[in-house]
């Protein structure tokens, strides 16, 4: 741990902890979004990836207000879990040369990332609640059903578009 790391010694720091380190890995994802939304082929799936971002700037609204009720002063510098996930995922995209198997790909890594913090935003809002900080609670909650939204909106896309047009993209076939 960093000098200015504080220890964990109960729950509360415990959510303290996690908040800020979830809170830096939604601004590394709101920095990455709008990049990606430009390269997704598919409009569906650019107009999922910008509510995605709505999404993200809500969260990050709100967890700004939490660290002021808390009295958290800083936030972590990195999250190494969220920037593993975005160099992946641009990893492979640097790799997909046909456009419906990228936006496969970034589908697929987005869908990641959302597990990731359905999670995590789940958990937060058990620790608020076991805390009897109820307003925290909701928030919490309300991230995750965000994420769950966002995650279904993504499986109907996969199902119905992404995952059929990746699976038989347009190929020119030499007849002799």
């Amino acid at each position: 741990m960093k000098d200015n790391t504080p220890t964990i010694t109960n729950l509360h720091h415990l959510l303290d902890y996690d908040a800020r380190r979830f809170t830096i890995a939604e601004i590394h994802l709101r920095n990455q979004l709008p990049i990606w939304r430009d390269h997704a082929n598919s409009l569906k799936l650019k107009t999922v990836l910008q509510k995605y971002f709505d999404f993200i700037e809500l969260h990050i609204n709100k967890l700004e207000e939490f660290f002021v009720e808390e009295n958290i002063s800083s936030i972590s510098l990195s999250n190494r879990v969220m920037k593993a996930f975005i160099e992946e995922i641009n990893e492979k995209l640097s790799i997909c040369s046909d456009p419906e198997v990228r936006d496969a790909c970034l589908l697929a890594g987005i869908q990641s990332i959302s597990h990731f913090k359905i999670s995590t935003y789940g958990t937060a809002a058990a620790f608020a609640k076991a805390m009897g900080m109820e307003k925290y609670a909701m928030v919490f909650h309300e991230a995750e059903v965000n994420e769950k939204q966002i995650d279904d909106r993504l499986t109907q896309l996969a199902e119905y578009e992404i995952n059929i047009k990746a699976n038989a993209p347009f190929v020119l076939e030499d007849k002799q």
